[in-house]
């Protein structure tokens, strides 16, 4: 009398289909992370290679000792915004050429950018080339 069982199950696993379904998700995730952008500011900084500045209409310099003087006329910080006005008035898509020094706190050269940007300004920012 024979009492073995004919199908036997196997206990065997095959790994091939689940390998498949995790490169899928590398490669999902891969994709799906280049496509995120981040919501920081997009800034072009100025290069201090080989560039030189073709126009400058008004020129802001900020001395050491917090100076401050537009073209050739010195000003405090409460005339500056009237006096960059004043010479930009007759000059179409003016341009301003900011001149700091390096040991200019950092909101004397935001207020400068603040003036700018409200009078819609274009500014560049100058630097020693190395």
């Amino acid at each position: 009398m024979d009492l073995n069982r004919r199908s036997k199950v196997s206990a065997e696993f095959s790994m091939s289909s689940m390998t498949d379904i995790v490169f899928l998700l590398l490669i999902f995730f891969m994709i799906a992370s280049t496509l995120v952008t981040t919501s920081a500011l997009d800034l072009v900084l100025p290069k201090s290679d080989a560039q030189s500045v073709k126009r400058k209409d008004v020129v802001v310099n900020i001395s050491a000792d917090k100076q401050i003087s537009v073209g050739n006329t010195i000003v405090n910080s409460n005339e500056l915004q009237n006096e960059i006005l004043r010479q930009v008035k007759d000059i179409d898509e003016a341009v301003l050429l900011l001149r700091a020094d390096g040991a200019v706190p950092y909101e004397m050269v935001v207020d400068v950018m603040d003036i700018a940007y409200r009078n819609k300004l274009k500014i560049i920012a100058a630097t020693d080339p190395s």
